[in-house]
């Protein structure tokens, strides 16, 4: 018993660290497919629009049918804060990425997204969802590694290198043409462009975790997201593109694209990480993006024959350095929060007059009262106190929705 126990405790704590490492394999395909949809003269803005109507309308019947019972009254603030989580979600940040993702390439774009946390990190602080006492060690983790962060993004973007050719990515590329040349001109623009888009998902995750203590519907929020993404996109699409055959999509690669981008990089990954961001907090969620880098370099050097530059290598190293500094600061804070709470309700069932401390300060009188009357030989009749004992009253916490 105590085994099964054992191995139910562990798989619970282990939900959190599974979903992650999950969504990075998924974002990982999400970059490769995207790259050669973008390649191939689909707009980002069109790419933008189908994702996100693909999303909800997946997500949507999910919604409907499992929190109808549970789902919260939409007030005006909480529709304002649905309106910007759309905003700068599916329309700022997916646009701005993918435009950058154009001018570089995916295991560049997936390396500076890996400025998330540090981002998270200064935002929340701004936001005092996190407090910075520089005294502490893991404060100044927390700093440094936000620092060195921001130095390998600037590393990245301002020197690009000698390229670092990889033994089967010369193999590959002497058959693959689908990664054209970028200058450096279109190097820094892109740059920029994936800095902007990484600011608007920080932004959301901070939004995402205010609302979630409003209206803690995942299902009917990621839909709700998604929708009016979805809406706002189509009006920025009519104003940037202005050619009818742009909407034009067909049995092919674009499809896939936006099919994939939608049913698991928006659909399931907003829903996935409202969860674990509701019980490990925003900074945790962005842990993973170094792991999403790994794996699209290995595939991108094989499927798209991509290049890859010492400055970008030398970037990435900063900006992993960096997080993990960051994610160790927050793992020391997680661990003084827990050493913290632990002693709380023994100190409140001694204040409260918990009847466990009467008995133990009755059986300590009898005690003396029995080595006194032994020292003057004197004999005293029993007496049996029956103190009546009631259970500490139990809290019921309601369990995070699964």
């Amino acid at each position: 018993m105590e085994g099964n126990g054992y191995s139910g405790s562990f798989f619970q704590r282990s939900k959190p660290y599974i979903a992650m490492i999950s969504l990075q394999f998924g974002y990982a395909g999400m970059n490769i497919i995207t790259k050669v949809s973008l390649n191939r003269g689909m707009s980002h803005y069109v790419l933008v629009v189908y994702r996100h109507a693909f999303a909800t309308a997946v997500i949507a019947p999910f919604a409907i049918i499992l929190e109808r019972k549970v789902r919260p009254k939409i007030t005006f603030p909480i529709f304002m804060q649905m309106f910007v989580l759309g905003l700068l979600g599916p329309v700022i940040d997916q646009n701005f990425y993918y435009a950058g993702l154009k001018f570089t390439s995916p295991t560049f774009s997936c390396a500076m997204s890996n400025m998330l946390p540090a981002m998270t990190f200064v935002m929340a602080v701004l936001c005092r969802m996190e407090i910075v006492d520089i005294k502490k060690v893991r404060c100044q983790a927390k700093v440094i590694g936000t620092i060195v962060t921001v130095a390998g993004a600037m590393l990245m973007t301002l020197y690009k290198g000698n390229v670092i050719h990889l033994i089967w990515s010369e193999h590959v590329h002497t058959h693959s043409s689908s990664v054209p040349e970028t200058s450096n001109k279109d190097w820094i623009k892109g740059s920029i462009l994936l800095i902007i888009a990484t600011f608007a998902w920080a932004s959301f995750f901070i939004l995402q975790t205010v609302t979630l203590t409003r209206y803690s519907a995942h299902l009917s929020l990621t839909a709700i997201v998604c929708f009016l993404g979805t809406l706002q996109s189509i009006a920025v699409t009519f104003v940037m593109e202005h050619k009818p055959s742009a909407w034009t999509i067909g049995w092919d690669m674009n499809l896939l694209a936006a099919a994939y981008a939608g049913i698991v990089s928006s659909s399931i990954s907003y829903y996935v990480q409202g969860l674990v961001m509701q019980k490990t907090g925003p900074v945790f969620v962005t842990a993973f993006s170094p792991l999403m880098m790994i794996i699209v370099a290995i595939m991108g050097s094989f499927i798209l024959a991509e290049n890859i530059y010492v400055g970008g290598v030398l970037g990435a190293i900063l900006i992993v350095a960096g997080l993990y500094a960051v994610l160790w600061g927050k793992h020391k804070e997680q661990k003084e929060k827990e050493a913290e709470i632990i002693p709380e309700p023994i100190k409140e069932n001694g204040e409260n007059g918990d009847t466990t401390g009467m008995i133990q300060d009755i059986e300590a009188n009898n005690c003396t009262g029995k080595q006194r009357n032994q020292a003057n030989n004197v004999t005293v009749p029993s007496v049996a106190i029956t103190v009546p004992t009631s259970q500490a009253p139990m809290i019921a916490r309601e369990a995070p929705r699964a």
